[in-house]
């Protein structure tokens, strides 16, 4: 088969295994391997790097990480490279609860206890918790204050539900207009905590988008 021929048959299937592109190509593992290579392909971090796709086929998040179905691929690389570098662009580090959240490990996974030991990452126990922090010490420093931040005006799993369904239910709601609904004041949020929470994910906007 004709090499645009099999990179199109790739596109459309979105991901393959090895297994998958020598039978398309007809050829043998370690030439589909070079093929790999030279498309400079992405491997999936889960599944035992079982999976590749094309580089124009991802539309990675803002975490650098695109899932397809129950498969994850992440723009920088494997899972250890990609933890390096979720946790050193972090504001406030990384929990192993919210490392979780973001590569879909479970929470009982025995890769957290080898993360102490990754080149680049420093592991704190932090209010009863392990948080994983940058080794750089600008960053860490910055990252350990504003961890400091957040976990003073920590929220509730359900605090963060409330506000997170009104800036999706409320387009490019403001935190003025979150602290005026029934159910911000149901609850008496305080400013602070609303405010700390949406500069904590990226979410704070200051004043509501005026229509024309």
């Amino acid at each position: 088969m004709d090499e645009k021929d099999v990179l199109r048959r790739f596109q459309r299937r979105k991901v393959l295994t090895i297994e998958e592109l020598v039978g398309i190509l007809q050829c043998s593992v370690i030439t589909a391997r070079r093929h790999l290579n030279k498309w400079k392909s992405y491997t999936s971090f889960n599944m035992n790097g079982r999976y590749y796709t094309l580089p124009e086929v991802p539309q990675f998040d803002n975490n650098g990480i695109w899932a397809y179905q129950s498969v994850l691929f992440s723009k920088y690389g494997n899972l250890k490279q990609t933890i390096i570098q979720l946790v050193a662009q972090s504001k406030a580090g990384l929990s192993a609860r919210e490392l979780t959240e973001v590569v879909r490990l479970p929470s009982n996974s025995s890769f957290f206890s080898k993360l102490q030991d990754f080149r680049g990452i420093r592991r704190e126990k932090y209010q009863g918790w392990f948080v994983y922090f940058s080794e750089e010490p600008g960053i860490y420093n910055k990252q350990k204050q504003q961890r400091t931040l957040y976990r003073e005006v920590a929220i509730s799993d359900a605090d963060a539900v409330v506000i997170l369904t009104a800036l999706i239910k409320h387009h490019e709601i403001c935190m003025e207009d979150i602290m005026a609904l029934p159910e911000a004041r149901e609850r008496k949020f305080s400013p602070v905590v609303i405010r700390q929470f949406l500069d904590h994910h990226g979410l704070f906007k200051k004043t509501p988008t005026t229509k024309p």
